[in-house]
């Protein structure tokens, strides 16, 4: 049975990069945005078996549903979502709490209530797995096909088999190793992990293309 995932954010680069990688591995994508033509768009810009809805509507068949928003958007979306989740569904939380959200620099990290943008996510939607996931994925690496990805994604949640099933959808891309980075309470270091990154980046000038871990 295909696996269905709903990418919530998905008209964005990163969404619609990671919407992209996963039609092309064999998922059913359901692109979800505000802006229904938008998601329509990319949806069959992507093709495959892509369809565009808006994220309420996205979420409401999927075993995986991806927020791909900013942090800015985080709150308001998940409290128009959270009751359209699937029985079962997992929330997939690639938030990096930014600062530039605010009107801030944009490789320092906010420091929010709960912890973490995951834990956030995991207040707003009571009842539903949450795995934070893809923070350090490029979004440019990921909407170029004609250079395959050679990247970990660190994964932490509460549920052994959220992280399972998650796992398993990540590395349905070719490239892509999943490893368990704990519970969800070190999401917090994850996010500070792709700001670290992003800092990087912008000091060195390049191009951020993913991380691998050695000697695991």
């Amino acid at each position: 049975m295909q696996t269905i995932v709903a990418v919530v954010g998905g008209t964005g680069a990163e969404g619609s990069g990671l919407a992209l990688r996963l039609a092309q591995a064999g998922a059913r994508v359901r692109i979800g945005s505000r802006n229904l033509e938008r998601a329509q768009e990319t949806a069959t810009r992507i093709g495959a078996e892509t369809t565009g809805h808006t994220n309420v509507d996205a979420v409401t068949e999927a075993a995986i549903v991806v927020l791909t928003v900013p942090l800015s958007a985080q709150v308001e979306t998940l409290k128009s979502i959270r009751g359209s989740f699937a029985p079962g569904a997992i929330l997939v939380d690639t938030t990096v709490p930014l600062e530039i959200a605010i009107g801030g620099r944009i490789a320092r990290t906010l420091t929010l209530w709960d912890g973490s943008a995951a834990q956030q996510a995991a207040r707003l939607v009571p009842g539903v797995p949450v795995v934070a996931a893809f923070h350090a994925l490029s979004a440019e690496a990921l909407a170029n096909l004609d250079h395959p990805l050679d990247s970990d994604t660190l994964i932490c949640g509460d549920s052994a088999e959220a992280k399972a099933a998650v796992t398993r959808v990540a590395e349905m891309i070719p490239g892509v190793r999943a490893i368990d980075a704990g519970p969800l309470d070190n999401a917090r270091l994850l996010e500070s992990a792709a700001a670290l990154l992003i800092s990087l980046n912008l000091r060195h000038k390049v191009k951020q293309s993913g991380m691998r871990i050695t000697g695991l």
